[in-house]
């Protein structure tokens, strides 16, 4: 049973939040993948705690599950989300990023 966080159209970006923050959880206990993680973005293992407080920081973490399907899988069915929710989960982070920017240049 997976489990649902509404509609794509009503994931709140609470909602995407927590499931970036469990993807970055699981991530953490995968050394392998978080290796290559942490490579890829640049990232030591002592910043990553103040790295994941930055803007953008789960966005990232969500790409990189959609760049990996075999941990995405594993992910999703480990803590109980649809795959498709990573991405949807995604969309609301970069939006909300958007919307951001856009209110601190009119602001």
């Amino acid at each position: 049973m997976y489990m649902t966080l509404g509609s794509t159209r009503s994931l709140t970006t609470e909602a995407a939040e927590k499931l970036a923050t469990d993807a970055l959880g699981y991530l953490a206990q995968d050394l392998e993948h978080l290796g290559r993680f942490l490579a890829l973005s640049g990232i030591g293992p002592a910043e990553l705690r103040a790295a994941s407080t930055e803007p953008g920081f789960l966005v990232g973490v969500l790409e990189f599950y959609m760049e990996h399907e075999s941990l995405l899988l594993a992910f999703t069915e480990t803590k109980g989300y649809r795959p498709t929710m990573v991405a949807a989960a995604h969309l609301v982070l970069c939006n909300a990023e958007i919307d951001d920017a856009n209110a601190e240049e009119n602001g």
